[in-house]
């Protein structure tokens, strides 16, 4: 009672029935000012292209994309399951790599089917030791919602080892530019770190969807015969291998780049939710021409950002009203490559000065 909920409610409701329900229970007006600066006016950005938005939905095919991304996820699970097989077989560190690539692409194409009610497909998330429950809190209500600032609990994910957060104070020398060679060890043990402490720093109990990941060894276990440690040399091995791409790829999604919005920096105050998701994250250009990538590379970010309960496959038939939008508020969308995102964030790690003008300041066209 009492919390703000309101750019929750705005992100993940497109259509206007929540809204005129939600007036129905109407008591009074907040006594006091919101906590946060973002805005929801009518003839602003956010609200102009959320109309637009959902006039196109009830004009595209959202049925057929929507299960091209199922099926994507469904193989990508099976996968996930047979490539650990074979690289227990096999014995071959390539194989075991690439069992721990496919184990990522399936854990982050779950990330599509969090955002929404609960479904089957969520629960694949768990194979990375991490919980869809603890994701829809960390990720889908406080990333999602205040990119970059304080109040995203993932931008500190990282610290004391990997801090983007422009602050001398949070970040020695040592930090800055040291992170640069260790920081790929580090992205190896994110997986086995959520494990661990959920056994020794949680205060929460282990749930029975906890012990998904675990499933991977048992089959790998029965449909071998191989020893024990056999099973578990190989499965960790998977395991590492997955969390490195899995931190190349989220840690690179579009938030770090060394030229976008992070806390400290200038932040025009009183700014729409839809030009604050931009002024935080510059999308990836090569990565937002597949759907496959779309789904496996954390892709069309800033459109998954501003609609996070519609399918990955379906935001690329949005970018029309999304240019449109874009244009009449003179806008200066930015974009860049994967490989350059991965350069800047590096040096995004090293930075510790903040920006103290605007980037693409947006003006309403008259």
């Amino acid at each position: 009672q009492g919390t703000d909920v309101t750019e929750a409610f705005e992100a993940h409701h497109i259509g206007e029935g929540p809204a005129k329900l939600l007036a129905k229970f109407k008591i009074r007006d907040a006594k006091e000012p919101r906590n946060y600066f973002l805005t929801f006016k009518e003839d602003g950005f956010y609200r102009t292209l959320k109309r637009r938005v959902r006039e196109k939905l009830k004009t595209i095919d959202t049925v057929t994309p929507a299960r091209l991304s199922n099926l994507y996820t469904d193989v990508l699970l099976v996968m996930t399951y047979v490539m650990a097989v074979a690289a227990l077989i096999t014995r071959s560190y390539l194989v075991g790599a690439l069992a721990g690539f496919v184990l990522t692409f399936a854990i982050i194409s779950a990330h599509n089917y969090f955002h929404r009610r609960n479904n089957w497909r969520m629960y694949i998330f768990n194979l990375s030791f991490m919980n869809f429950k603890e994701w829809r809190i960390s990720h889908a209500l406080s990333h999602h919602l205040y990119t970059n600032s304080v109040h995203d609990l993932e931008i500190s994910l990282g610290e004391p080892f990997l801090c983007w957060i422009p602050n001398p104070k949070i970040k020695n020398i040592f930090q800055r530019y040291a992170s640069w060679i260790y920081g790929p060890f580090i992205y190896c043990v994110i997986y086995i770190s959520e494990f661990i402490k959920k056994l020794v720093l949680s205060k929460n109990r282990l749930a029975l969807d906890d012990l998904i990941p675990f499933s991977v060894p048992l089959v790998m276990y029965l449909a071998t015969g191989e020893s024990l440690t056999s099973v578990l040399n190989t499965w960790i091995y998977i395991i590492f291998s997955g969390s490195f791409l899995f931190s190349l790829i989220g840690f690179n999604a579009s938030h770090h780049h060394s030229e976008v919005v992070h806390e400290g920096d200038a932040i025009r105050q009183n700014s729409d939710w839809g030009i604050y998701q931009m002024d935080t994250a510059m999308d990836r250009s090569d990565i937002n021409k597949s759907h496959f990538f779309t789904l496996t590379f954390f892709g069309q970010h800033i459109l998954h950002h501003i609609f996070p309960t519609l399918d990955h496959g379906i935001l690329a038939q949005l970018q029309p009203e999304f240019v449109q939008t874009l244009k009449e508020f003179e806008y200066v969308f930015r974009e860049c490559s994967w490989f350059e995102h991965i350069i800047e964030q590096h040096k995004q790690l090293a930075r510790i000065e903040t920006t103290t003008e605007y980037k693409g300041l947006p003006k309403k066209a008259k």
